[in-house]
């Protein structure tokens, strides 16, 4: 097994453990405050990083860096709202499905292709999501469900921004962008439902911000030693991470439902990651071909 695949399997540990703090804190804390403090605490740590690694911040850009903020800022709201509510494998099932909205965004605001076997099997990973809403029996579970699902589509509108991004800027600076948002969305709406958090209520606030920057690093570090494709396609381990912190800390045993939609839902993406990774190499074949052709023509 690759360093790569490694880093990924530890990142999808540490976040799983984030997620299982902001469950666990959410029962007396509101999620926009857990969201905010979340923010605020990374935005101070990663500024710190970036004085240490000399990363300096960009004079141009700042529009869409400030877009890539409000949509990470939006997702990381209803993502811990969704956690709050519904169980912890269903909001993380649904929040998964990211990777099928990137491709969406990806083909009409970045241009890039959709196969023929992507768009056939794309419908299948919304047969997953139906059936983890469970629109059989209309219930609030089913609109926090959607919620999940909501948080899917921001989550993949700051991933497409992110690609756009880590062209032109430092991955730290990109990220600072992130929580500074996060930090400054999330305060007016948690404004008047604060609540003051006792001795227990801070350590866990303070560890989820920690944890969430420590995941980020490992995350990263996952990236430069793999493949894009293979490191997305081991981060599903942590659906099985979240299970089983949902199983043991609040007794969350998946239905019929949730274990088919989840199922669909991984195999859907694993399968257009698959896809994708087929046409890139496709991609690139076909520009050392035309490369080649110039050569010798010269």
């Amino acid at each position: 097994m690759k360093n790569g695949v490694y880093l990924a399997i530890l990142a999808s540990l540490v976040f799983s453990i984030m997620n299982a703090l902001v469950k666990a804190v959410s029962f007396t804390i509101p999620p926009t405050e857990v969201a905010f403090f979340r923010s605020i605490i990374g935005t101070i740590l990663i500024f710190a990083l970036m004085k240490r690694s000399s990363v300096s911040f960009s004079t141009t850009g700042i529009p869409m860096l400030l877009t890539r903020g409000v949509l990470g800022a939006l997702y990381l709201i209803t993502y811990f709202y969704a956690i709050s509510k519904i169980s912890l494998t269903d909001a993380t099932i649904l929040a998964h499905m990211s990777p099928i909205f990137v491709f969406i965004l990806a083909f009409f605001f970045l241009k890039e292709k959709l196969s023929r076997q992507m768009l056939f099997i794309m419908p299948i990973a919304f047969l997953g999501a139906i059936l983890l809403v469970n629109p059989f029996e209309f219930s609030t579970y089913s609109i926090y469900a959607l919620v999940g699902v909501l948080s899917a589509i921001l989550g993949a509108g700051a991933a497409t921004s992110i690609r756009y991004l880590s062209q032109r800027h430092h991955a730290y600076e990109i990220v600072f962008y992130f929580l500074a948002t996060a930090t400054f969305v999330s305060l007016p709406l948690m404004w008047d439902s604060f609540v003051m958090p006792n001795a227990e209520e801070w350590v866990y606030l303070i560890a989820i911000g920690v944890v969430s920057l420590v995941g980020q690093v490992f995350l990263t570090k996952a990236f430069t030693h793999e493949n894009a494709i293979v490191v997305e396609v081991t981060r599903y381990i942590g659906i099985v991470f979240n299970a089983l912190w949902g199983f043991l800390f609040w007794f969350e045993i998946p239905d019929m439902y949730t274990i088919l939609g989840g199922c669909l839902i991984v195999a859907t993406c694993i399968m257009m990651s698959r896809s994708k990774q087929k046409l890139t190499i496709q991609g690139s074949t076909a520009i050392g071909s035309q490369s080649s052709s110039i050569a010798a023509q010269k």
